[in-house]
């Protein structure tokens, strides 16, 4: 079992730490305005340690609870600056109670984003 396994398949991990999808989002994938938002999204996913962050998140049914930063060759402080520029962009949801921390990616723009760069 590799560190990564260890780590994605927490048994503290539960659905109950990042709300739910919302459902698919109804909007236009070309002219100005989604033009921008799709600028915005691959500006979030634009340094390598944030696309491998969102691959781990992506990889769970559930969110992943706990520090990411065993997953990555990162300190703990640059992996907490990756997800908040991830969850500022709404691609990663999570929420912060104490010590516990849990992350998960949003699907449903994650989904978007998809349709935006489908759309080049």
């Amino acid at each position: 079992m590799s560190s990564s396994d260890s780590i994605l398949t927490s048994p503290e991990a539960g659905s109950d730490c990042c709300p739910p999808d919302a459902p698919p989002i109804v909007a236009p994938t070309s002219g100005p305005e989604a033009e921008i938002e799709l600028a915005t999204l691959a500006k979030a996913l634009g340094h390598p340690a944030r696309v491998r962050i969102l691959k781990l998140l992506l990889a769970q049914e559930q969110c992943i609870v706990g520090e990411i930063a065993g997953e990555l060759p990162l300190a703990a402080s640059t992996v907490s600056q990756h997800l908040k520029l991830l969850k500022e962009s709404g691609l990663v949801k999570g929420s912060i109670d104490g010590p516990r921390r849990c992350y998960c990616a949003d699907r449903t723009l994650v989904a978007r984003l998809r349709d935006l760069v489908l759309d080049l």
